[in-house]
């Protein structure tokens, strides 16, 4: 008998889809479950998406090289729209303004976290997605207090700016509204509308029905527990 599908699972399958339709191009998953999701990507709906090492080779999702992506051609690829990116934010606003810099004042902080980094060139450059593992108050705030990765709001309509989607442990959300604000699109199994709108802390659009996200296939099942994460890593990041 199979057991049922965990929540981790579900999250799994929802960042896959990020990269359904993408075509030759080189994902860029930041996190456990974000990488398990472009591996089933590619290992199912997604043959032509490339997956890197994070250095300077590509490689199929069992790791075994498949080329050389040296970083002349790397930046090409991040400058031109040929990656799609999946990070976390440690707080994003309602037009997907992604902070992972600092909290507070920026120039006196009261916690610094990761630095502004590549966000900047990643969201105005790249498809974006975001992954965030604990859907809260503390990361879906109205005003994030460091502008990293650029929302729709500020991108001043780059030519390759486009955020696709937001998963968390609670459900999928885009910006495909007329404002470009965020939109819960579905919902994992017993999550509510109303647990989204608790755990955010900005009006959200809500259509009239919120479907559920969608179930693993058997295949991706398998996929996911004897090939992409066989040791159950991802319950360490999403737990039921």
């Amino acid at each position: 008998m199979t057991a049922r599908v965990t929540r981790a699972e579900y999250c799994v399958v929802a960042c896959a889809e990020a990269w359904r339709g993408a075509g030759e191009i080189v994902a860029s998953p930041m996190g456990l479950i974000p990488s398990a999701g472009a591996r089933l990507a590619r290992l199912t709906f997604a043959p032509e998406l490339m997956l890197t090492d994070g250095e300077a080779l590509l490689v199929g999702p069992d790791g075994t090289v498949e080329g050389w992506l040296p970083y002349r051609q790397h930046l090409a690829l991040v400058t031109g729209g040929r990656r799609h990116v999946m990070m976390g934010a440690s707080q994003i606003d309602r037009y997907g303004n992604q902070n992972i810099s600092c909290i507070g004042d920026w120039a006196r902080p009261s916690r610094q976290l990761l630095g502004v980094r590549g966000a900047p060139v990643n969201t105005l450059n790249n498809p974006t997605s975001y992954w965030i593992p604990k859907h809260s108050r503390r990361v879906f705030v109205e005003k994030v207090d460091m502008v990293c990765g650029v929302g729709y709001d500020r991108a001043g309509g780059a030519r390759h700016h486009r955020l696709a989607r937001v998963v968390t442990n609670l459900g999928v959300l885009d910006f495909e509204t007329p404002d470009r604000s965020m939109r819960l699109v579905s919902l994992h199994p017993g999550v509510t509308v109303d647990a989204v709108r608790e755990a955010t802390g900005f009006a959200l659009t809500v259509p009239n029905e919120v479907p559920a996200t969608r179930e693993p296939t058997a295949e991706e099942l398998r996929l996911i527990r004897e090939v992409v994460d066989p040791r159950g890593a991802r319950a360490r990041e999403v737990a039921d």
